[in-house]
């Protein structure tokens, strides 16, 4: 998890689907259904989990995911801190 994005570790995830339905803004795609125009989030994902520390049990959402729903153009925004 970093500063302003949570990144799945396509190597580690089994497919399972599980985190789909529990990301709040709808953020998460099963691979087979990440849209053309945001595959470029699988390679993101695959440098940002190994940087990041792992979710290992539930979370309350960012606080301010709500506001993020509506912003265009968030890549220009990913702090990779």
């Amino acid at each position: 998890m970093g500063p302003n994005f949570l990144a799945i570790d396509p190597d580690g995830c089994i497919d399972c689907a599980v985190c789909v339905p529990e990301c709040p803004v709808n953020a998460i795609y099963a691979k087979e259904d990440v849209p053309e125009n945001q595959r470029m989030f699988i390679d993101i994902n695959a440098e940002l989990a190994k940087k990041w520390p792992s979710i290992t049990k539930s979370i309350d959402p960012m606080s301010d995911h709500e506001k993020w729903t509506k912003v265009p153009n968030k890549l220009e925004h990913l702090d990779r801190g």
